[in-house]
């Protein structure tokens, strides 16, 4: 919904009075209290039709540097400035995906969620345990012409 700048010094009287008389009208206000109100509302309302600058979004200033939070060992977050071998459920603990931290943080689409040497350790024991593997075509039992019996 686009909201135009009152153009007019009436305009923005009669906006300012309808705005009072609306809050007046279901808010408790005392009398002492109503012409600071309409002062508030007739300076807002008049604020509205002056040029302000954009409201410039600063990137948040990381406890350690960019280039020194990834280490074979472990990563540091740059939420906290604390150690981790994996992120995903650090960030997860405080509403963020890996997406939006990599986003927040001006880091690349590549910039790693886990530790170099946990993810080589996880990757050996994965292979160790078959996985990553083509199954055979045929299984064996099934090459003998023998049916296995269901339960």
């Amino acid at each position: 919904m686009a909201t135009e700048a009152p153009s007019s010094t009436s305009e923005l009287v009669r906006l300012t009075a309808e705005l009072v008389s609306a809050y007046v009208g279901n808010n408790a206000v005392t009398q002492s209290d109503l012409p600071q109100l309409i002062a508030s509302v007739h300076g807002s309302l008049s604020g509205l039709g002056s040029q302000s600058q954009p409201l410039q979004t600063e990137r948040p200033v990381p406890p350690v540097p960019i280039k020194k939070s990834i280490t074979p060992d472990y990563i540091i977050s740059l939420e906290d400035g604390r150690r981790y071998k994996s992120l995903k459920r650090h960030l997860a603990g405080r509403g963020l995906t890996p997406e939006q931290y990599r986003r927040k943080w001006g880091l690349s689409g590549d910039y790693p969620m886990v530790a170099p040497n946990y993810a080589k350790q996880r990757s050996e024991l994965a292979k160790a345990a078959g996985l990553g593997r083509k199954r055979e075509s045929v299984p064996a039992q099934a090459a003998n012409g023998r049916r296995r019996a269901g339960r």
